[in-house]
């Protein structure tokens, strides 16, 4: 048994996992169930399953311990720490957003959401595919895709597979994809990847330009407009100041904050001037509010 105390929580190897304790804003269904990620699944016992990262382990949470299974403490310092965005104060973040009804309400309701880093390339794909569709095709459709394509893993006696890189998939042909249930976003994975591939957008560079070019760089891709690219940017942790929204999510502002109808401008301007930094945060907590509590669905 490994044990150490790691910028501010204290964390445990022992066997096959790693106990991590001291971890606040943190709740498993918030964090895998808010619409950010399609990987995890629920197990029976209320923990998750996933693939990240080329690793695929288990999370569970619970008075404040996190355990990762099939995992090291080399992969929690590596991989997971980043990958949870356990190096973030959500506690400062609820503070400072918490500055009207609606925020507190939703603060309150998902206080357990935490953004993950995840890999840009497979976000980029999954949110092409989550185009026009439901939450859990959209999770039958990356799993088929990474059956098809993606590296095997094992745990637990059950085969899991790796997201496949850019240039497995731009080698794809559309009707390949098509098994995978993909529909007419078959088109727009195969020539985004194979535009990947070629380095004309190179994702691991969007980091360092402004939010607007980074996501205009995003919007030369086939199947990527603004709602997309911001996601891509949001859910790869590379920027926390944008606003995803789509027709849903225009609703939601129109019925809590404007009270009328709005333009996207409208909404994106107004979110960047009242959230500003935080506004990815912000819209994390009023979109699973609002989701779960169907505001802003159609009558």
């Amino acid at each position: 048994m490994t044990k150490l105390e790691y910028k501010g929580y204290t964390v445990t190897e022992e066997k096959d996992r790693v106990i991590v304790k001291g971890v606040r804003d943190f709740d498993p269904v918030h964090i895998f169930e808010c619409g950010q990620c399609f990987r995890w699944v629920r197990q029976k016992d209320g923990s998750y399953t996933g693939v990240a990262r080329g690793r695929v382990v288990n999370i569970s949470f619970q008075d404040g311990t996190l355990v990762i299974k099939n995992s090291s403490l080399e992969d929690f310092l590596n991989i997971w720490f980043e990958y949870l965005d356990l190096g973030r104060d959500y506690s400062k973040i609820k503070e400072m957003l918490d500055r009207d009804e609606h925020m507190s309400r939703a603060i309150k309701f998902g206080h357990g959401i935490r953004i993950l880093k995840q890999d840009i390339w497979e976000v980029l794909i999954s949110f092409i595919i989550s185009a026009n569709n439901r939450i859990p095709m959209i999770m039958k459709t990356v799993a088929a895709i990474s059956e098809l394509y993606g590296d095997e893993l094992q745990y637990d006696g059950t085969p899991y597979y790796c997201f496949p890189d850019a240039d497995k998939l731009a080698a794809s042909g559309i009707s390949e994809l098509e098994a995978c249930r993909a529909g007419f976003r078959c088109k727009y994975i195969v020539n985004t990847s194979e535009m990947i591939k070629r380095g004309e957008v190179r994702l691991q560079d969007l980091g360092n330009l402004e939010t607007a070019r980074a996501r205009e760089e995003l919007m030369k891709l086939p199947g990527v407009g603004p709602k997309v690219a911001d996601c891509v940017l949001l859910y790869s942790g590379t920027k926390h100041d944008v606003f995803p929204t789509d027709v849903w999510v225009k609703r939601v502002m129109e019925e809590l904050y404007f009270k009328r109808e709005a333009s996207f401008k409208e909404i994106q301007d107004f979110a960047s001037s009242y959230f500003g930094e935080l506004a990815g945060f912000a819209q994390q907590y009023l979109f699973y509010y609002a989701r779960e509590n169907k505001i802003g669905a159609k009558a």
